[in-house]
């Protein structure tokens, strides 16, 4: 589920205090993406981060971003091999195009890399890793509360679409023995008209009410019924239950493209199961789109 949380903290000792600021943002991904934005020298926390994100969160891509404050004098220090090369290739250029211009300082400390956070202000007795693991905390929670809200909405309307599943499929096994009397008398036209005069009828039927069998719908009713019911009770569960709702919906999308199949070409009130069934498929595909933000 998508979310945005942003703490601020400090930590270090009083000669070089490390200000910083922590965001979490959050959108729908079938699984657990994590990407992380750290300062250089991050190591050692990007893994704890890490190991505190994938106890909290279950699915989501997820970006992570730290930044620090200049607050002390010693807190950046300054990546002389890769500022020097690109200020050499810079008036390498500018000499070669006969260009008269000299870098400019923000954009070269901008380049990634080119300031980097002082190990001994950010490893020091001052709790940094510790106060950023607290802010992580800090930020989860919020990102939690957010997501619940967002949650109840998602439930809300994931009920409705099994409403509307459970109606249709209502409505479709009202209309099943008008069905089943009407492929029964499609295929025995169509036998008779094959076979011609000279097969006995009774034969005839007999066939006729062996396919027809095989064409109805009332396994695919039963099925979608029970599996709405089985997405209801799992939306009162605990822990993970996103893949076990979208693994149900694809068996309803199963059952409805099967209930279509087997009333093909039907006149009267078979171009009403048609709806249902495409209304169906409907609802399962928008009910889909959802149960992807849910963990």
């Amino acid at each position: 589920m998508t979310g945005y949380a942003q703490v601020k903290g400090q930590a270090g000792q009083e000669s070089a205090p490390v200000s910083f600021s922590l965001s979490l943002k959050a959108v729908n991904h079938r699984f657990l993406d994590l990407n992380m934005r750290l300062p250089a020298e991050s190591d050692a926390l990007e893994m704890k981060l890490r190991r505190l994100l994938k106890e909290k969160m279950a699915r989501g891509h997820l970006d992570v971003t730290l930044t620090l404050e200049r607050t002390g004098s010693d807190l950046f220090s300054l990546n002389r091999e890769l500022v020097g090369g690109y200020l050499r290739v810079y008036r390498a250029a500018a000499q070669e195009f006969g260009i008269t211009a000299e870098p400019d300082l923000n954009a070269v400390f901008k380049l990634p890399g080119a300031l980097m956070a002082s190990a001994a202000a950010l490893n020091g007795d001052g709790g940094y890793e510790t106060a950023v693991l607290g802010a992580a905390e800090q930020a989860i929670a919020s990102l939690d509360r957010m997501r619940t809200e967002e949650g109840a909405s998602i439930e809300r309307e994931l009920r409705e679409r099994m409403a509307h599943l459970a109606a249709a499929a209502d409505e479709v096994e009202k209309l099943r023995a008008v069905i089943s009397r009407a492929h029964l008398e499609k295929i025995t036209s169509k036998l008779q008209e094959l076979i011609g005069s000279i097969a006995d009828p009774a034969r005839i039927l007999q066939e006729a009410a062996i396919l027809a069998e095989r064409s109805d719908v009332q396994e695919e009713i039963v099925r979608m019924k029970a599996h709405v019911g089985h997405f209801l009770g799992l939306m009162k569960a605990e822990g993970e239950i996103g893949k076990k709702l979208d693994f149900l919906l694809q068996e309803m999308n199963r059952e409805a493209n099967t209930l279509l199949s087997k009333t093909a070409g039907l006149a009267g009130e078979g171009l009403r199961i048609t709806e249902l069934g495409l209304a169906m498929k409907s609802e399962i595909e928008k009910a889909r789109e959802q149960v992807q933000n849910v963990e």
